[in-house]
């Protein structure tokens, strides 16, 4: 495959947006492990979810933690990049449909998609986007399977 300004501006495109929602995801996590209150209050929203639960806040804080440093390190280990995102995007496909539910069946408003919007479903769609692309190149550099 030859080398065009074009395709080689992408994968610095790629890398920035994973970095970003790496960075985004970990810090998150970082937060929700750290001040676990703080993070209950400053989160729009979240107080209506249910009352402040220490323990959990941090359990998926660990989650975020995780789904970050997963992003993070596909973004170094490009043999190890589709498994990586692909991994980390399924739990974030998984939270955003269960938003969606949510609202389906009436436990909560819809004016709610747009308010998690930034924090539960770009970042699953973002996920799907790098796996996606994660994949293309996989394909274009091994080749189509036999």
């Amino acid at each position: 495959m030859m080398i065009t300004e074009k395709n080689h501006a992408t994968p610095m495109v790629v890398l920035i947006i994973v970095a970003l929602n790496g960075l985004f995801l970990f810090g998150n996590g970082l937060f929700m492990l750290v001040a676990p209150s703080a993070w209950y209050h400053f989160v729009p929203g979240v107080t209506h979810t249910g009352p402040f639960n220490q323990h959990f806040i941090r359990d998926i804080g660990l989650i975020q933690m995780f789904l970050g440093a997963a992003f993070g390190i596909g973004m170094i280990r490009p043999a190890s990049r589709l498994e990586l995102w692909a991994a980390a995007t399924s739990w974030l496909i998984a939270h955003a449909v269960l938003h969606l539910w949510e609202v389906a069946v009436g436990i909560c408003s819809p004016s709610v998609i747009a308010r998690d919007f930034p924090a539960v479903t770009l970042p699953a769609l973002i996920g799907i986007a790098l796996t996606a692309w994660a994949w293309r190149s996989r394909q274009l550099t091994v080749g189509p399977a036999r």
